[in-house]
């Protein structure tokens, strides 16, 4: 039991990180996996071959040089936000070992997915407000951050799963009330006035 709820944090911190850039964690699962500090789901291994860390990191590269060029990071958002969903639930589904599949792929979908999504949904809100406030001068800050958030979330992943998905939990409710709040105040208060 203890083992599945790591393996669950461990797949939700991934997930999560791979809202922010979708390569970033997955080329950190792999050098994991190659080093034999992760085991990963029989089917997963490839993740740690020398094709897939080559693949992986020069699509990190590109990601990130991508993301620093203004516009072309909006750009960007409208295939990275299906790719970070897919690979949030695919992160999260090969970490969770010792799992029954269905119950596997039902948290890896549901949850994975779901944080990835969540994650993704924050960062593209942002990089809009972003590029039209600074005209997009103020996105390279914001790329930094992002691709920072994710490395530092897939490496806090794998060393305390327990604590990245606390971290996920409140970047998570951070992100609701900045939601919440940022919404001109005559619409807050008809959300609490009966209809």
């Amino acid at each position: 039991m203890v083992q599945d709820l790591l393996a669950i944090a461990l797949g939700l911190g991934l997930a999560a990180a791979c809202g922010f850039r979708v390569f970033v964690p997955l080329l950190a699962m792999g050098v994991a996996v190659r080093t034999g500090h992760l085991a990963v789901t029989p089917g997963f291994s490839w993740v740690g071959s020398d094709a897939a860390l080559i693949a992986l990191g020069v699509a990190t590269a590109l990601e990130i040089a991508g993301y620093y060029v203004p516009w072309v990071d909006n750009l960007l958002d409208t295939v990275a936000t299906p790719t970070a969903v897919v690979a949030g639930m695919l992160a999260a589904a090969s970490v969770m070992t010792d799992m029954d599949p269905f119950l596997r792929w039902t948290v890896a979908v549901l949850a994975g997915g779901g944080v990835a999504t969540a994650v993704q949904s924050v960062t593209v809100a942002g990089r809009q407000l972003s590029s039209l406030t600074t005209l997009g001068l103020g996105n390279p800050i914001l790329a930094t951050l992002e691709t920072a958030s994710s490395a530092v979330l897939a490496i806090l992943s794998l060393l305390v799963p327990i604590l990245a998905l606390l971290l996920v939990a409140l970047l998570f409710v951070l992100a609701v009330r900045w939601v919440l709040f940022r919404q001109p105040r005559r619409v807050r208060q008809g959300m609490r006035s009966p209809s």
